[in-house]
């Protein structure tokens, strides 16, 4: 009997043994399947959160570039790689390696030093003009140890245009004010010194007075209006406007010009009604009218006429048959101030500021203006503007 229960028994823990080994191998088996599902997951996610970091560094205006602590490079992102025009792949580089740079290897030594640098600014060598400012800090682990760099790159070349700009239009706008003023007072002093009791005299200095007077009224105005128009605060009146007598008007406001250097004023527009503002658009007319009679030949010819495009708009040019202007000029034209020949654009007067104020006025229509010109054969203004169906 004995013998009987322990063969019972016997079987029981052998039974046993093998229901528990297999639950063992059937847990183990969940688990592994587990393991290796939370890794493939943790994988999965690594990999999409190191592309959701690429993405959101390509996706930044400014340069991003990550180094090492042997100063190769680990990272960089687009605008970086744009800027110097590089290829995308830098890994391992260093920065004299990639960029030649020696400027920027010196800078890396001073953030290494100084832990961080802010606000450096260096122009880049091999182009027309591009300004990149340079924030850098040293990046360290929990212990302080350097385990890199990252500098930060932004694109300061506009800013440095403006800023030129700016300081070229304080320096314009100075000395157009300071030579009227120079006369005026000049000659106030020497009519209050006794020239005044000389009714000749008396008359002549007021007349200059009076000239640049006028031309200081004129370069206020001019001001306000550019100013008005770069800022968007002009808004323009667009009206249905018969295009042939507004320049006949503009003609009649000329006339005396004209017929001081005997330049004939040729109207060869067809009947046609334009989209503008009127006033602004005599303001356009009347700018390019004047320098084309003020630089173009004595007894020579201006003439006003406009061709149809295709677009819908109308095509229309201003052509004298002056001297010209050399082709290095034309794309500066429009600039406040610029003047191809200085001494004698001072010499005929002017604010320096009219094609700057056709430009804007044309661009506010919609249109574009540009020049051409033939040395010794003559200039051609040329703008266009919407039509009226």
């Amino acid at each position: 009997m004995w013998f009987s229960l322990f063969i019972v028994a016997l079987a029981a823990l052998v039974a046993l043994h093998f229901w528990w080994r297999a639950k063992f191998r059937s847990q183990h088996s969940e688990q592994t399947t587990e393991l290796d599902n939370f890794q493939r997951r943790q994988q999965e996610t690594s990999v999409e959160a190191k592309a959701q970091q690429q993405v959101i560094f390509n996706s930044m205006l400014e340069g991003l570039l990550l180094l090492d602590r042997q100063r190769k490079i680990y990272l960089s992102n687009r605008a970086f790689n744009s800027f110097f025009n590089l290829p995308n792949e830098l890994r391992g580089k260093t920065i004299v390696e990639a960029l030649r740079l020696h400027e920027l290897d010196d800078l890396l030594g001073r953030v290494e030093s100084e832990q961080q640098v802010f606000g450096y600014e260096f122009k880049l060598p091999g182009f027309s003009e591009r300004w990149l400012q340079v924030n850098a800090a040293v990046i360290t682990n929990s212990a302080g140890e350097r385990e890199g760099t990252i500098l930060v790159f932004h694109d300061l070349t506009r800013l440095k245009q403006l800023e030129r700009q700016r300081e070229e239009f304080v320096a314009n706008v100075s000395h157009e004010l300071r030579t009227p003023l120079s006369l005026i007072k000049g000659y106030v002093e020497t009519l209050l010194d006794g020239a005044r009791d000389n009714p000749e005299v008396a008359e002549r200095f007021l007349k200059i007075i009076e000239r640049n007077t006028d031309r200081l009224d004129f370069l206020i105005q001019d001001l306000l209006t550019i100013s008005a128009l770069e800022s968007g605060r002009m808004k323009l009146d667009l009206q249905p406007v018969n295009l042939p007598g507004l320049v006949e008007k503009v003609f009649a406001h000329l006339h005396t010009k004209a017929e001081n250097k005997n330049v004939q004023l040729v109207n060869e527009l067809s009947e046609t009604t334009i989209q503008a503002d009127a006033n602004r658009l005599d303001q356009v007319l009347t700018n390019l009218l004047d320098n084309a009679i003020k630089y173009g030949r004595a007894s020579g010819q201006v003439v006003v006429g406009a061709n149809r495009l295709t677009t819908g708009k109308l095509e229309l040019f201003v052509r004298d048959d002056g001297p010209g202007i050399p082709a290095e000029a034309l794309e500066r034209v429009f600039e406040r101030f610029y003047r191809v020949d200085k001494a004698r654009s001072r010499e005929q007067g002017g604010t320096g500021l009219g094609l700057a104020i056709v430009k804007h006025i044309v661009q506010a229509h919609g249109g574009e203006v540009w020049a051409k010109s033939d040395l010794g054969k003559g200039t051609t203004f040329f703008f266009t503007l919407p039509t009226v169906e």
